[in-house]
């Protein structure tokens, strides 16, 4: 049963404040936070923590990212109507929900069959028309490229060629670049067939990415 509350609400109004104050300002992001319930995606133990700025563990060693994370890269990818966006690694599904209710739409791959099917039944419930695939997500997604954004929610150990190839010209991609202890979010901007931008957004520590472009663990 998918119930919301007056409570569950409120800390959701509560942790947006919160993203405020730690410097996400774009005001579609934060309403996006605002709506989308984090803990429809969260282990069901453990609601209470939901909206906590924490990233919490779920099935198979992985984890929902942390609030603020997830925030941060959704507003360096500056989404609009009608994008199409490729996520790597969809996890709990949460991400993919933020980018869906922004209005991309969202092509995302995950390689650890058990959250694909949850992801994908959990998806189905809340009415979310999102492309769920299941695969190696090192590769992307070339026969639905090019994308105007790529987010990846996994380490990689560098930036991957064969994903910024799959972007269009204009098109952003952000990822956690590193390696596995720590990571430099990079935001790349493709400004040419052979050219690109990129900046760093500060140190964060993900889970691996694996696959044949990936970690191998």
């Amino acid at each position: 049963m998918l119930t919301d509350s007056y409570k569950l609400k409120g800390q959701r109004t509560q942790l947006v404040n919160e993203l405020k104050k730690m410097g996400i300002t774009s005001q579609n992001v934060l309403r996006a936070v605002e709506a989308v319930p984090r803990h429809f995606f969260f282990p069901k133990d453990f609601i209470d923590k939901a909206y906590e700025n924490i990233a919490f563990p779920i099935d198979n060693g992985q984890t929902i990212s942390q609030p603020y994370t997830v925030a941060l890269q959704t507003q360096l990818l500056e989404i609009k109507p009608g994008d199409r966006v490729l996520e790597i690694g969809t996890g709990s599904g949460y991400q993919a929900a933020i980018l869906k209710v922004l209005g991309a739409e969202v092509f995302t791959i995950e390689t650890v069959g058990i959250l694909y099917n949850k992801a994908n039944e959990l998806f189905s419930r809340l009415g979310l028309n999102i492309h769920t695939n299941y695969g190696d997500g090192s590769l992307g997604l070339p026969s639905h490229a090019p994308f105007d954004k790529i987010i990846l929610t996994a380490a990689a150990p560098k930036l991957l060629d064969n994903l910024t190839q799959q972007l269009k010209i204009n098109g952003k991609l952000v990822a956690p670049i590193g390696n596995l202890d720590v990571q430099k979010m990079l935001l790349v901007t493709r400004i040419g067939d052979n050219e690109y931008q990129q900046s760093n957004h500060g140190n964060f520590s993900f889970v691996p990415l694996t696959g044949i472009n990936g970690w191998s663990v």
